[in-house]
């Protein structure tokens, strides 16, 4: 499917019209193709669905191993901490 060339600017001002075509845009600035827009319509609800039997599937995996979900989030706070710590405040910035 060929994609509709559009400047950057009338990208912009026609968004709206664009999220509801089902047609590619190819976004241009000063005549060169700098991205493409792709608009996806009526996958939500696979995607969802997908989300929730991969869920389930974890869950079980996660329940035949006697994995402890809350320890396995304890475990990756307290090592985030360690090695990501808090950011000091200034006093300008309290």
């Amino acid at each position: 499917m060929e994609a509709t060339k559009v400047g950057i600017r009338e990208f912009r001002a026609g968004m709206a019209e664009f999220i509801a075509s089902s047609k590619p845009v190819a976004v241009t600035r000063h005549g060169q193709t700098i991205g493409y827009f792709i608009p996806t319509h009526g996958h939500a609800e696979a995607d969802v669905a997908s989300l929730q039997k991969a869920s389930k599937t974890l869950d079980r995996l996660l329940a035949a191993k006697s994995v402890d979900v809350e320890a396995v989030v304890s475990d990756f706070k307290s090592t985030r901490q360690r090695t990501h710590p808090p950011k000091k405040t200034t006093s300008k910035e309290k």
